[in-house]
């Protein structure tokens, strides 16, 4: 993969150039600011960026209005937000164009270097990975006559693991039921949410996570 990384701390940003190269990414820039973080975007093309949410020169969330930017630029370019806060409005931005390609990690939760890797690929590949914990902040904030509302307790459960980017696989075991029954969960989601079956099921997949986050 090719990958831009955008962090203002150097030596974060250090260790994690160097982490993606021992998995033999190709790190094509590496930034420490906004502005920077968009002209890397739109120069390389990148099969992901991974990017801090606080940057100069305010260090609030210029990493969050930066990514957004630079997917205006770049139509769905893909990107992985890592960082220690959680910024809900710049995240729903992010989510809005409804394209996926999006994820959103908090740095002190991920405790698996290869859970980590697995992340920046789905995201490469257009799929969406968001921490519990942004999914929950994201959730506060339900729109009334949600579709989402309309799922039951159980398909909730198995949409947010989806946000969460676990497999079907993975679902079932966290929740003690077949591939077969995640499956049905899975299709009474799609039908649920009215996500055409032209759509394919990865783009389905994503679409009712985003569905899911943005409710």
């Amino acid at each position: 993969m090719r990958v831009v990384v955008a962090d203002d701390a150097v030596l974060i940003r250090s260790g994690l150039v160097k982490l993606l190269q021992e998995f033999d990414c190709e790190v094509v820039a590496e930034v420490g600011d906004g502005d920077a973080l968009v002209e890397a975007v739109a120069e390389h093309r990148p099969d992901v960026s991974v990017v801090d949410v606080r940057m100069p020169p305010s260090f609030t969330d210029e990493g969050l209005r930066a990514a957004t930017r630079a997917r205006e630029v770049v139509p769905g370019a893909p990107v992985l937000i890592l960082s220690q806060y959680v910024e809900v409005s710049y995240a729903d931005d992010l989510l809005a164009d409804a394209r996926g390609a999006v994820g959103y990690l908090l740095k002190e939760r991920v405790i698996d270097i290869e859970d980590f890797m697995d992340s920046l690929k789905r995201v490469a590949a257009g799929g969406t990975v968001f921490d519990p914990e942004v999914v929950s902040q994201l959730m506060v904030r339900r729109r009334k006559n949600d579709p989402v509302a309309t799922l039951t307790p159980r398909e909730k459960e198995v949409l947010g693991l989806m946000a969460e980017g676990h497999s079907n696989k993975a679902i079932g075991k966290k929740l003690f039921i077949s591939d077969g029954a995640v499956e049905k969960h899975i299709r009474n989601i799609f039908t649920k949410l009215a996500l055409s079956s032209e759509d394919g099921d990865h783009h389905r997949r994503v679409k009712a996570v985003l569905a899911y986050l943005r409710s």
